[in-house]
């Protein structure tokens, strides 16, 4: 039996150390307001810290859309190494910012686990090639690089996340025949297309780009993510919609377009496109009418003119639109890329809009579901690079810390990671 002494003595052990813990840090709290030193590397930190088994909290709304870690020594170490501002707050503080939520168009969401990331590109592609390579490098965010034969052997099933960029799913190689045909770049990406289709056994690089769409549709129908930007969107609705139809001109595939092909179009198995016209010319840099450029040269025919906002969404009734826009501001700077904007008038009526210009027929933000899964398309090809041509120097991120633009792109990596809700049925 222990005596009264050590008793007493026990009790005030435990008293001091329930005082001197009570005001110790909960948590580590990482502002994605104005504040922010650096708003990329901040979703890193949030990566790596869900990598390291730490629980972690979206703060939706709340200074930017504000993260919560688990605190610890190793977490805060990286913030301070990758130069992410941070605090250590106490139990106290935490409750006063979960009240603030409770009562505003504010939500918290727990984000479970790093998701596993591939980019869809082909092996000549450089990081500096996309927008999304470019913020995962800087993020130091883990990615794989897959393309056609890993596509078509199954390898989708092993990750949580796709992404896809500036691709032409209808195998005419960008429609950059009429002014590039003569280029050894333009001439080495055919070369490298037709050499993986013949080994897969393609008689045609459009029927293989075809199957690769069709897969990947089916890898989101089944639950998985896809974030994708550039021509990818449009072109993956045209090869979807002309499935068992040629809409490749002679000089891409060695035979002509097929008799009608526009009016056979089924848009009923598209990701998020329907009523839209294909370009047959291939000596005109367009692909089809999803595209509003370069239509869109009168409304915005300055660069200052071209800018998109984004929505505000209700926290709590939609979370998933509400993570894919956080910020710390709702306006974004226009972009052009091979598919600069998307025409609003020819969008699905289930697709959710996330960001547009103000009075005009354009979009250039969307998300949607697709079965178990989603898709979320952004027009454009690089957010701090207004019309990126080729061969341009790649787009330095220390010099867009706290880019708007890719802050977008990031909440897509991160987006995989949260808590899925149970759908009612």
């Amino acid at each position: 039996m222990m005596k009264k002494t050590s008793i007493k003595f026990f009790n005030l052990v435990v008293i001091i150390g329930l005082i001197c813990t009570s005001p110790q840090a909960a948590s580590l709290y990482i502002p994605m307001n104005k504040s922010q030193a650096d708003h990329l590397k901040a979703y890193g930190v949030v990566f790596k810290a869900l990598e390291m088994g730490k629980k972690a909290q979206w703060l939706l709304n709340y200074e930017g859309g504000s993260f919560l870690i688990d605190y610890s020594p190793a977490v805060a170490n990286l913030c301070l190494l990758m130069g992410v501002t941070s605090e250590k707050i106490t139990s106290g503080q935490e409750a006063d910012i979960f009240r603030r939520i409770e009562v505003e168009n504010m939500e918290r969401v727990e984000l479970q686990k790093a998701p596993t990331m591939a980019v869809y590109s082909p092996p000549t592609m450089q990081p500096w090639d996309d927008a999304v390579t470019l913020a995962l490098t800087y993020a130091e965010i883990d990615y794989d690089v897959i393309w056609d034969e890993e596509v078509l052997s199954g390898a989708l099933e092993e990750y949580d996340w796709v992404h896809c960029h500036h691709e032409d799913f209808s195998g005419q190689y960008g429609k950059f025949y009429g002014a590039f045909r003569g280029q050894l770049w333009y001439q080495a990406d055919v070369k490298t297309n037709e050499e993986m289709a013949a080994k897969l056994g393609y008689s045609k690089v459009s029927h293989m780009k075809r199957d690769v769409a069709l897969t990947i549709y089916e890898y989101v129908r089944r639950g998985g993510f896809l974030f994708s930007m550039c021509s990818a969107p449009e072109t993956f609705d045209m090869a979807l919609a002309a499935a068992e139809i040629d809409i490749v001109p002679r000089e891409f595939d060695g035979d002509p377009v097929d008799p009608g092909a526009q009016d056979n179009l089924n848009f009923s198995r598209t990701f998020a496109f329907e009523n839209f016209e294909v370009s047959f010319d291939p000596m005109v840099y367009r692909r089809s009418n999803i595209d509003t450029y370069p239509d869109r040269m009168i409304r915005f025919p300055r660069r200052d003119d071209d800018f998109f906002y984004l929505f505000d969404f209700a926290a709590k009734l939609d979370p998933v639109p509400t993570m894919l826009v956080q910020n710390h501001t709702n306006t974004v700077d226009g972009f052009m890329g091979q598919t600069t904007g998307f025409k609003k008038s020819f969008l699905k009526k289930h697709v959710m809009i996330l960001g547009q210009p103000d009075n005009y027929d354009e979009v250039r933000y969307i998300h949607g579901n697709l079965g178990r899964g989603t898709f979320t398309f952004m027009s454009g090809h690089d957010p701090e690079d207004y019309r990126h041509l080729i061969h341009d120097p790649p787009t330095d991120l220390n010099l867009h810390k706290n880019s708007p633009g890719y802050r977008l792109i990031l909440n897509n990596v991160l987006f995989p990671a949260a808590k899925k809700k149970e759908r009612k049925t």
